[in-house]
């Protein structure tokens, strides 16, 4: 028989400590007691975002884990969508505690690692797993900011929300959806962060409870997990509920015309769908008719990226025009067709112009790409 689920989605009203009072432990499962409070189920849910270096910085986090650690571990590290992922492996041999790629509907249950699966979002909800094919965000699936909104709504203070190194910002409105709630935020310090831009704009947004390097992480975390969660600082908003319905692809959610913000000028690179302008943050979020969303650094990269590809197409064609009239001219000449001749000409020279000047542009994209061009 397993060891009993976690009861998540519940909420429980106390002060972060008092003095005094004495913990006693719930589960009788050997090797994972959960700390309690006078009967009230500790922080017992931990969520753990990463991107750029974020294997190495979790395998170090999870090494140092106790085998007894009262609590559930999910794990959101961006892979690409077509990769095959290891990670379970590769945590479940650096530290005691077991790691598995999340299934979808199986109970929570402590002292373990759930890892979410190449393009799957995880979720949490009523004490179960979701793993579920959502809409994108900030350009991820997996992405960090679905799982710690999931869990801020079904866990309130009982979750403490830990971002590990890496670049963008996804994670950063899920932490501050934890804190809003009444857990715990946990930021790695960005001067030991292998890509310390992550971290660095969760301590913009964020009030950051802890600020710790990796090696000081685990130690923590086992203390937190066997404290007593407070109150939640708030009920769920209307705005969390609706984003962590869209990340379980609720359809009634989704297809409502209320949506989360006021409609901008801005289409979704996605699907083409409008984007809607998050209200009521200084952390500027766009989200669309189906779900995609996208801070607004995330959106600008996105933007980029379609840009260059855009830029690589017209460039392409400009070749390829200015080839042609060449060839064309050539074969007008050796037919004595001088006028269409120098007509073919003057197009080659003007599409050559243009691709020219694309060659610059797409150079300020990403210079490395002019090594490349170099070679045409």
């Amino acid at each position: 028989m397993g060891p009993p689920a976690l009861g998540v989605g519940t909420v429980h009203t106390r002060p972060r400590t008092i003095p005094g009072a004495m913990y006693h432990t719930h589960y009788t499962r050997p090797g994972a007691n959960l700390a309690r409070w006078n009967g009230m189920p500790a922080h017992d849910i931990v969520v753990v975002g990463g991107s750029a270096g974020g294997v190495e910085a979790l395998s170090q986090l999870v090494s140092d884990f106790p085998a007894d650690l009262p609590a559930a571990v999910f794990v959101v590290i961006h892979v690409p969508a077509e990769s095959i992922s290891v990670l379970p492996d590769i945590l479940t041999k650096a530290g005691p505690l077991p790691a598995r790629h999340a299934e979808d509907g199986e109970r929570i249950a402590p002292a373990r690692i759930y890892v979410a699966r190449p393009d799957r979002h995880l979720l949490i909800k009523d004490g179960h797993v979701r793993v579920l094919t959502g809409p994108r965000e900030n350009r991820h699936r997996p992405a960090i900011d679905p799982l710690f909104r999931s869990a801020a709504r079904a866990c309130a203070a009982r979750v403490i929300g830990v971002v590990l190194t890496g670049a963008g910002d996804d994670g950063v409105a899920g932490l501050r959806a934890i804190k809003n709630r009444g857990g715990i935020a946990i930021v790695q310090d960005p001067a030991e962060a292998a890509y310390p831009i992550l971290p660095r704009n969760a301590l913009e947004f964020v009030d950051a409870d802890h600020l710790v390097s990796l090696d000081q992480m685990a130690a923590l975390l086992n203390r937190l997990v066997r404290e007593p969660g407070p109150a939640p600082a708030a009920p769920v908003s209307a705005r969390l509920e609706k984003e962590t319905q869209i990340a379980e692809v609720d359809l009634d959610t989704i297809e409502n015309d209320d949506k989360v913000g006021q409609p901008s000028a801005f289409s979704c690179p996605d699907c083409g769908g409008v984007l809607w302008e998050v209200e009521g943050e200084d952390l500027l979020r766009f989200r669309c008719r189906v779900g995609h969303s996208y801070t607004a650094s995330a959106l600008a990269d996105e933007q980029d990226e379609h840009g260059e590809k855009a830029l690589w197409a017209a460039f392409r064609t400009l070749e390829e025009q200015a080839h042609f009239a060449r060839r064309m001219a050539v074969r007008a000449r050796r037919g004595g067709h001088g006028r269409m001749a120098e007509r073919f000409l003057a197009r080659a020279e003007e599409a050559a112009a243009n691709a020219a000047t694309l060659r610059q542009m797409i150079v300020q994209f990403d210079p490395v790409a002019d090594v490349e061009l170099s070679r045409r």
